[in-house]
């Protein structure tokens, strides 16, 4: 089987400087937990989403380079030069080259991020697909689940661009390793992870929910969208 091109560990040494003038200097962020973030070995960073400006404030404040596992359609534009120079990762199509990449990543002890609620919505982790936990079965990397507050409000669109000085709120829950029975194979293992993992990433939401006076928007951002398109 033909390896995956994994991405080079250069462009988060010059682009999360960017992700944290932004997070920290147009915008206000106040970022959490960071003293409980595993300093070496992998791990995968799951967030919720709600808004375009997740992903580079993330990127900024990660305490290490990390490789985040993006949209296809966000490569377009003056966005799509910067993201690869970033050496993010490119989602398309199944996704299947993608995750592949992104357990290289783990595999040689780096950092990888995902957004497992696929769209920006309302960033509650209702409902989140496979993928994180598929590379956390098979890395055996920790899972550090992280809430984001603020980065889009009730009414917004899903790409706003926040006005200067911002308040938004990062926080890093403790790392965590899926607790799966050696008992459990194939897709009741891979269910039995994205459960455990789900839970996880919404118990840090509202965690972090009550200990400020930020709220999630309201609407379902791109799922309202992509539901309104269906019918």
């Amino acid at each position: 089987m033909t390896q995956p091109r994994l991405p080079s560990p250069w462009g988060p040494r010059w682009s999360r400087w960017v992700g944290r003038g932004l997070a920290r200097g147009l915008w206000n962020t106040d970022v959490r937990g960071r003293e409980t973030f595993p300093r070496t070995g992998p791990v995968i960073v799951v967030a919720n989403h709600v808004g375009l400006v997740d992903g580079p404030v993330l990127h900024g404040v990660v305490p290490r380079g990390s490789h985040f596992l993006i949209g296809a359609h966000m490569y377009t534009g003056v966005l799509g030069p910067l993201l690869r120079g970033a050496q993010q990762i490119q989602v398309s199509g199944a996704g299947r080259e993608a995750l592949a990449q992104g357990l290289g990543v783990l595999r040689r002890g780096s950092v990888v991020g995902v957004f497992p609620e696929g769209t920006r919505g309302a960033g509650r982790a209702d409902a989140v697909h496979g993928g994180a936990a598929w590379l956390a079965v098979q890395s055996g990397a920790a899972v550090v689940p992280t809430a984001i507050v603020g980065t889009r409000l009730s009414g917004e669109p899903v790409g706003v661009w926040p006005g200067p000085r911002r308040r938004f709120v990062v926080e890093f829950g403790q790392p965590l390793q899926l607790d799966l029975p050696d008992s459990l194979k194939g897709r009741a293992r891979q269910e039995a992870a994205q459960a455990q993992l789900a839970q996880a990433l919404r118990e840090r939401v509202e965690l972090t929910l009550a200990t400020t006076d930020l709220r999630l928007p309201n609407d379902d951002g791109d799922r309202a969208r992509h539901q309104e398109e269906e019918r």
